[in-house]
């Protein structure tokens, strides 16, 4: 397969919003089936036995190494979550191995992706009302990345409902050591994304606002900031 055209990529401020519950420093989802305070360090325990980030962090998986994990910079578990805590479909530009950090270049687009996701969720077990919280995490980027806006030989790697295409050339992208990809939003119309393969280049992480977003039976929720 023909790789796409690296370009150097220098993007300020992009946008990932995580769930505020597995925001640094949330507090853990586990205290909803805890007892008390010791059984819940217990559970804790258990969870941490079998927590990708931790068992990757501590070198015990093979997808990933350690030695490109981030430490001792803000938001360093936040960083390394996002490519050690695969969905186990894989997504757009990684199996479900391997994760990658994916961000949006504008606030609108990362509400736009994020939204459509979380509503195939909700769709999928039948509960079509609900609130969540996320929290918007702002990163750096000046890289090599490859880029395949206005390239129309992948355009078929980006299917609204599927990422076979995509998932084999990121693949390939990884094993002749891709830095990660530029995107157009399939979301959100000229709307742009990235997916960025190396943790060490998701620079100068920091939190912004948090959001709530609210879905009452339609796919579009309404989208407010917190109070």
């Amino acid at each position: 397969m023909t790789l796409p055209i690296v370009r150097l990529i220098r993007q300020y401020d992009t946008h990932r919003l995580i769930s505020s519950k597995n925001s640094d420093g949330g507090e853990s989802v586990l205290t909803r089936i805890a007892d008390d305070d010791e059984h819940l360090e217990d559970i804790i325990d258990l969870d941490h036995a079998t927590n990708e980030r931790l068992l990757l962090e501590n070198d015990l998986r093979p997808a990933i190494g350690i030695h490109e994990l981030v430490f001792g910079v803000p938001f360093s578990q936040i960083v390394n979550a996002a490519f050690c805590d695969a969905h186990p479909l894989g997504s757009r530009f990684n199996g479900p191995e391997r994760g990658a950090w994916y961000a949006a270049f504008e606030l609108e687009t990362t509400h736009a992706e994020v939204a459509f996701h979380k509503w195939l969720e909700l769709a999928e077990v039948g509960w079509f009302h609900e609130e969540v919280t996320y929290d918007d995490y702002l990163a750096d980027f000046s890289a090599e990345l490859h880029d395949i806006r206005r390239d129309k030989r992948f355009a078929d790697c980006l299917a609204p409902g599927s990422y076979v295409a995509l998932q084999g050339l990121a693949q390939q992208l990884l094993e002749q050591g891709s830095l990660g990809v530029v995107y157009p939003s399939v979301r959100r119309r000229k709307g742009t994304c990235l997916a960025c393969f190396r943790p060490a280049l998701v620079m100068n992480v920091r939190k912004a606002a948090t959001y709530v977003f609210r879905w009452d039976g339609v796919p579009e929720p309404t989208i407010g900031a917190a109070e």
